[in-house]
């Protein structure tokens, strides 16, 4: 498969693959994944065969899925299999935020998308439907650090419904919660009304709305496209189920001290995260990996089903080009 701009499309615009763009233009169910969990958080090579199962589950679901990254200072909306594996294998790849892509785009760089950036690129190009594993959100002792994720405020002004398993349970949770609802970004409990803990079930924090089929999600969906006004992030909080969530009480132990080594080591800003999650998948001899797998499994059906819901029940708005969109770029697959 190869990736072919047109001559008459800006250098920078994002290049969607041949099955991306034919999916779009018939109004077929697209569902945007990132590539952060394939180049940085995941072993090799596992990462790789994980990136093709998510990709798999998508379409048993009778979805497109579309993996962003950024490869040679080009956003690919859409990866192919030597794309996947660049992605998976090659150590130069960066890990970008929605801040990193216009350097990465003037300078030729490669890169794996985080939630910012996979969110951005693909409302960008008219995707309306994105799955990841769990949200970036305040960060503990915020009022100490004012340590708060690039996702937040880039979701808030970013028309996308986004299905995760709430937000990384090393935050801050219930300011993340306060932090979404200042800046207006609806969340929907998908079969639960207690928001998803990432990792467990349930973080013990209350929802104020329910849904239980991907039709009502799509409905949300229409909804909020009827309204109009300011543009932002719908969240779908799907909780991994509870027979695959992490150990409540070993995960609370571990993460405490976890974080007590961090504020030893003075380890602040962005190096905590990281942190915090290698010490949880060594700590627990990797189950806090497979638990996020498991989340990231179900996200991805879930996402599936609501794109199908979405052309199912509101075609032309599916169907409608974004209008900030820039031009595209031919592609394959």
């Amino acid at each position: 498969m190869s990736f072919n701009a047109s001559s008459d499309a800006h250098p920078h615009a994002p290049v969607l693959s041949t099955e991306v763009r034919a999916a779009l233009a018939a109004n077929h169910p697209v569902v945007a994944l990132e590539s952060t969990i394939i180049a940085h958080g995941l072993p090799r090579p596992r990462n790789l065969r994980v990136a093709q199962e998510l990709e798999g589950i998508v379409r048993s679901e009778g979805a497109v899925p579309a993996t962003i990254a950024v490869l040679d200072g080009r956003a690919r909306i859409g990866l192919d299999e030597a794309g996947l594996n660049r992605v998976a294998t090659d150590p130069a790849v960066r890990k970008l935020g929605h801040r990193d892509l216009a350097p990465a785009l003037a300078t030729g760089a490669s890169g794996a998308t985080t939630v910012s950036a996979t969110a951005f690129l693909a409302a960008r190009v008219g995707l309306r439907v994105f799955a990841t594993g769990g949200l970036g959100g305040v960060h503990r002792e915020w009022t100490r650090t004012q340590d708060e994720s690039a996702d937040l405020r880039l979701l808030a002004r970013t028309g996308i419904t986004v299905v995760c398993a709430g937000v990384k349970s090393i935050l801050d949770v219930p300011a993340t919660l306060q932090r979404l609802e200042t800046l207006g970004v609806g969340v929907l409990g998908y079969g639960t009304e207690q928001f998803p803990g990432f990792y467990l079930h349930s973080s013990g924090e209350p929802v104020d709305w329910t849904v239980r089929t991907p039709e009502e999600v799509a409905e949300v969906m229409r909804a909020q496209e009827a309204l109009g006004g300011p543009e932002s992030a719908l969240i779908v909080a799907n909780p991994v189920p509870v027979a695959e969530q992490l150990d409540p009480e070993l995960h609370d132990r571990v993460l405490a001290e976890a974080l007590d080594a961090c504020r030893e080591r003075g380890i602040t800003g962005q190096s905590v995260t990281p942190f915090l999650l290698e010490r949880l998948t060594r700590r627990t001899a990797g189950a806090s990996l497979e638990a996020n797998l498991a989340a990231v499994r179900g996200n991805v059906s879930l996402a599936a089903r609501v794109a199908g819901a979405w052309t199912a029940t509101a075609p032309d708005a599916a169907a409608r080009p974004n209008d900030r969109s820039p031009s595209t770029h031919d592609g394959a697959r």
